[in-house]
């Protein structure tokens, strides 16, 4: 028998029980469409951490005080002549600009309000490392920095706090920790994300923050710095960059050979790289809980099968005694299982779009987007057709093994 009179034959069976065949299918369709939503999901969310990273900047890593893979013994730091000598030319010609910060919470205080904000001492290059400039205003400059000048930039969000009527609220008076501050820019909008919002901050020049409201010192009596940005001259230098700054700091920590080094060098594809990994396992894993639905509406379609060939065994007889071979009746009920899943399939592709489109209107205020990618098609309807065919091979089989006489017999 042709293959196309195998499909017109399952067809009809089909469609002469509407009703059974959907709540057949219902199982694969919520199948396929939770494997679909978690997987388009999950492609969004390693996408979006990628964004959110990649937003920091171009060519960027930081250097931090501290080993986070061994335990010291001695404390650990990074001060200002740390970073000062990663911009020599001379030592790391891969380094195009550094910029060290200066950071932690401060009371920031205006007439009538009061609020804990986070508070960046920063350098005048700092803006250019980040890629992030004032919407209005303007920012830091070198002679604010050697003046050690109190003048402040506002994030968005805090600018919107603190002077709710007031959209350029340039020359305006803020105090953090009781010292006023002039300000001179509001910072163009980033939004927030999981990591908090860059928008909630006040930006002052370094040289004030170590002086004024940080000063933060080491023994020997250095400003202290919390992180160091470093850009290196392009992306295909970043691993010179980061072993010329490793052995910049190294000698001027007196770090031994084979000692453990008292920082650390963290690059964004570093970052981007480890929350890959581990949203790629849970994309895997919720992926494979969904596919327990597969699994189940497997099972449903091989009862119904099962049912199928008892309800047509006379039939079978029938057919059977006028030439039909084993492999025509085998493959007739086998089309039919594999039509019942890809029919499923395709339905559960439609039903996992919209449930991707949905999660992405509902985030979209924090910038996320569910992506639908063609591989999770693919493998959700080759998955599909792969589960009519398992379990529709033994109600197959089962039905091409009866004995013509004894179907033809059977009430």
């Amino acid at each position: 028998m042709k293959f196309w009179e195998s499909v017109r034959l399952a067809l009809k069976a089909l469609t002469a029980n509407k009703l059974r065949a959907a709540l057949t299918m219902l199982g694969i369709i919520i199948g396929v469409g939770a494997v679909i939503t978690l997987m388009s999901v999950g492609t969004g969310v390693q996408s979006y951490i990628t964004e959110q990273f990649q937003s920091i900047g171009s060519n960027l890593f930081f250097v931090i005080p501290g080993n986070f893979q061994q335990e010291l013994t001695r404390p650990a730091y990074l001060t200002l002549k740390d970073t000062e000598a990663m911009q020599d030319p001379m030592q790391a010609p891969n380094v195009l600009r550094v910029a060290p910060i200066a950071a932690g919470e401060a009371r920031v205080t205006v007439p009538g309000k009061d609020k804990s904000v986070e508070v960046q001492g920063v350098p005048a290059n700092y803006a250019q490392i980040r890629e992030w400039y004032p919407g209005v205003g303007t920012f830091i400059t070198e002679e604010d920095e050697r003046a050690q000048a109190r003048i402040a930039v506002l994030g968005k969000s805090t600018a919107d706090y603190f002077f709710p009527e007031n959209p350029l609220p340039i020359g305006e008076i803020v105090r953090l920790n009781g010292v006023p501050f002039r300000v001179i820019g509001v910072m163009e909008e980033r939004g927030g994300s999981s990591f908090g919002s860059e928008d909630e901050v006040v930006i002052i020049p370094l040289s004030t923050a170590y002086t004024r409201i940080f000063p933060r010192r080491t023994p020997q009596g250095e400003p202290r710095m919390q992180v160091s940005y470093v850009q290196a001259v392009n992306e295909d230098r970043m691993e010179a960059a980061i072993e010329e700054v490793s052995q910049i700091l190294r000698d001027r920590h007196h770090i031994l050979p084979g000692d453990p080094d008292d920082f650390s060098v963290i690059s964004q594809s570093d970052i981007i790289g480890t929350f890959e990994q581990i949203t790629g396992v849970l994309t895997v894993f919720l992926g494979a809980i969904a596919g327990i639905s597969l699994l189940v509406g497997g099972i449903g379609i091989m009862n119904i099968m099962l049912v199928s060939v008892t309800e047509r065994t006379r039939e079978i007889g029938l057919r059977k005694a006028v030439g039909a071979r084993k492999r025509d009746i085998l493959l007739q009920f086998l089309v039919e299982a594999v039509m019942l899943s890809m029919v499923g399939g395709l339905i559960g592709i439609m039903l996992g779009g919209a449930g991707a489109t949905a999660v992405s209107y509902f985030l979209r205020d924090e910038g996320f987007k569910a992506v639908l990618t063609a591989q999770a098609i693919l493998l959700a309807t080759l998955f599909s057709a792969a589960v009519g065919l398992f379990f529709g091979i033994y109600p197959a089989q089962r039905a091409s093994q009866l004995n013509p006489i004894d179907a033809l017999r059977y009430e």
